[in-house]
């Protein structure tokens, strides 16, 4: 007698049907509408499409919202990870709520936070008139539009770091303390290799945010082109002036510059992986 056939069980059930509803999902809601605006570029051609987005306002839109967008992340980075720590490592009374506070900026309709930073960092405002006091101009300039991208972006670092820093293990840092090390010293030896790649997480995910942000940044910025005018703002002028070619060639252009940077970033969370695992 032959042998019965073997049949072929999967971890989950349903996984034919679950695959299936998830490229359906992706297609409609990302890969069709992004292949829709490239397709729409075409239209310009080469030289349309490069005309577009090589012109003066539209390299000034690029340079103000890239630059911008990578501070913003640089300052999330350093800030998110302070906040991380507290809220992990110590205990306090009103703890929990600075740590649901972390969450507001996802809550808050980006409009109402670009009016209350621009409210708060205006020359009349609470914090604005302390700046320009000290010739710091804090409103309509690249100032404060880094200022309303730290504000979206934080949240994204601050969760990407914080469940490892509470997955940490205290032995580690016990051990390296037994061995002679100083406190720097295990600061950069063992714990911050280990919470590298969920840093390079956030930051990316910040960059990524502050880079398509348009609500909290319309209103502090001043909207001057050549100067603090973002690229968004570009795109949605354009298309208010049935200019859509060329708003979508812009849209393209930036959806190109995100995902080379995207490529980036995950190489170098692969290559960081790989080293730790050699070590």
């Amino acid at each position: 007698m032959g042998k019965a056939p073997r049949l072929q069980r999967r971890v989950l059930p349903g996984f034919g049907l679950s695959l299936g509803v998830t490229i359906f999902a992706l297609s409609t809601i990302v890969l069709i509408p992004l292949s829709a605006a490239v397709l729409k570029s075409a239209g310009l051609g080469w030289g349309g499409f490069w005309q577009a987005v090589s012109s003066p306002r539209a390299l000034a839109a690029f340079r103000v919202s890239v630059s911008t967008s990578f501070w913003a992340a640089i300052i999330d980075v350093v800030a998110g990870l302070l906040i991380a720590w507290v809220l992990v490592r110590y205990r306090f009374p009103g703890r929990r709520f600075f740590d649901a506070i972390v969450d507001l900026p996802f809550a808050l309709p980006t409009a109402v936070a670009g009016i209350a930073l621009t409210a708060l960092y205006s020359k009349n405002g609470w914090i604005g008139q302390i700046l320009y006091g000290w010739g710091i101009q804090s409103a309509f300039s690249p100032l404060g539009i880094t200022i309303a991208l730290t504000f979206v972006g934080l949240p994204f670092v601050v969760r990407s770091v914080q469940p490892v820093l509470a997955e940490f293990e205290p032995e580690l840092e016990e051990a390296a303390a037994t061995l002679g090390a100083s406190r720097w010293q295990t600061v950069v030896r063992v714990i911050f290799p280990e919470i590298t790649p969920a840093l390079i997480t956030g930051f990316t995910m910040a960059f990524a945010r502050a880079l398509g942000e348009y609500g909290s940044v319309v209103f502090i910025s001043g909207n001057m082109p050549m100067k603090t005018e973002i690229l968004p703002l570009l795109i949605i002028t354009q298309l208010e002036q049935f200019q859509y070619a060329q708003a979508t060639a812009l849209g393209s252009a930036m959806l190109g510059i995100s995902f080379i940077f995207l490529l980036i970033i995950n190489q170098l969370q692969r290559w960081h992986l790989a080293r730790r695992g050699a070590q």
